[in-house]
Formats: structure tokens, C-alpha cells, sequence
């Protein structure tokens, strides 16, 4: 049994006497785990960092068995990512969500395809975080709780959205909000529009979106958010002003 087709890095651990446990989210066949032969090994272990675009191969007798990866690094990814805590951060995120939130060796091609965008584009200032926020709706999306925010809740009113419920997942015009505006989410207007997000607006984002995450998602599971993913919204609390 075998495969080759591009991928991401989600995860790297260390297995054995040099040898390495990788999960990956490849193109065609989903999120896959393997064992890499000298992964941790100082000559291999720069290919198998988290948020690396591969080519990568993966080997088996049997379908139902690890198997084990071979790749080729397209895109350095991780390197690039160092030079800078948030782009860091959100690299952290991006893969610690895919590895926790998708189901095992199931295509998800549209996912894939988003955090490929993603990666490539780490390192482009101001592009990589609102990147994130509009990958996590479609992640979110294509698990099954899509959010609809193309119109108000509220039958009648056609003013600006400015709001989501945080039970249905629906905007929220702002007359509708009225005294509830403080229980609702707020609707960053990047996420609707082609302006330019502020800081403020990416938190805002990230508060909606991990809310839902939070809820439909891992907390169906039984488990919270992955730690990544809440240090990359504490970091941008911090910056922004707490």
C-alpha cells in the first residue's frame, strides 16, 4: 500500500532512537499519522517541523497499519515562521486545530487547501492572522456548523451587521442587537466585507470563531480548545491592550 501526493505537518514526536511520529494533512487522503526512519535525526529533522509543506510518500504492507513517510520539503514554512511570535503563533494554531478537530484518513480537500494557503502565506505581514480567522469559518464549515453571516437574524431589519448570536450562529443587524448587544459576538466587518482588519478586528475574530470551535467542535468531544490556539488569542489580547 502506498501514496504520494503533497502535505502538511500538524505534528511531530519523537519515537525511539531517533525515529519520529508524524501527523500530517495531505491533500487527497486527509489527516494521516506515520512513522519517519531518522525523522528526529539532525540531518532529517529540519523536513518534519510543524507547518512544513512536503511532498510527501507514505508506505505500508497493510492499509490498516502506521506506516511510514518519506517526504521532500516544498515550503519551509516553520522556518519562516520564527521570525516572528504571531506568525508563530498562528502557524501553532492552524495545525494544532487540524489535529484535533478533523477525523482520521478522511479526504478533506477543502480544508487543505485552505491551510495551504495559509502556510504559504505565514509571512506576509497583516495576511496571516485574518487568513486564519476566514480558514477557521471554513474549517468550521466543513465539519458541518457553518455560520451564517450574509443576513440579520432578525426578519425586516437590512442595516449593517454588526453582530452574531452566539446559540444559533446568525448576524445580527445593529438596530436588532438593541440591549442584547452585549451578549452577542461581535462581527468583525473583514469577515463581510473587503476592508482592512485592525487588531481589534482580529480579535474580535477570533473570539467568534473559537467560540463556536470551542462549542460544536472539540467541545463535542469532550476536550477544549487546543493550548495553541488559546496563546495565540492571549498574545494578540496582549498586544491589542488587554
Amino acid at each position: 500500500m502506498e501514496w504520494q501526493e503533497p502535505a502538511a505537518i500538524l505534528e511531530t514526536t519523537s519515537y525511539g532512537e531517533g525515529d519520529a511520529l508524524v501527523t500530517l494533512l495531505a491533500a487527497e487522503h486527509g489527516l494521516w499519522r506515520g512513522l519517519v526512519k531518522g525523522g528526529a535525526a539532525r540531518g532529517k529533522s529540519a523536513i518534519w517541523q510543524t507547518g512544513n509543506l512536503i511532498a510527501a510518500r507514505w508506505t505500508a504492507r497493510q492499509a490498516e497499519n502506521l506506516g511510514q513517510f518519506t517526504g521532500e520539503l516544498v515550503y519551509p514554512a516553520a522556518a519562516l515562521a520564527m521570525e516572528d511570535a504571531m506568525h508563530l503563533a498562528v502557524l501553532n494554531a492552524a495545525c494544532a486545530l487540524t489535529a484535533g478537530a478533523l477525523p482520521e484518513r478522511e479526504p478533506h480537500q477543502a480544508v487543505f487547501a485552505g491551510l495551504a494557503r495559509l502556510l504559504a502565506a505565514i509571512k506576509i505581514e497583516a495576511m496571516a492572522l485574518p487568513t486564519l480567522i476566514k480558514w477557521e469559518l471554513d474549517l468550521l464549515r466543513e465539519l458541518g456548523f457553518s455560520l451564517d453571516l450574509t443576513s440579520s437574524a432578525i426578519a425586516g431589519d437590512n442595516d449593517r451587521l454588526a453582530f452574531v448570536s452566539p446559540r444559533t450562529g446568525r448576524a445580527v443587524s445593529l438596530s436588532a442587537a438593541g440591549e442584547w448587544a452585549d451578549r452577542l459576538l461581535k462581527l468583525p466587518p473583514f469577515l463581510i466585507d473587503d476592508s482592512e482588519p485592525s487588531p481589534a478586528d482580529c480579535l474580535n475574530g477570533l473570539k467568534l470563531t473559537g467560540h463556536f470551535l470551542s462549542r460544536d467542535v472539540f467541545g463535542a468531544r469532550h476536550r477544549p480548545l487546543p493550548p495553541a490556539r488559546e496563546r495565540l488569542y492571549d498574545l494578540l489580547l496582549e498586544r491589542v491592550g488587554g
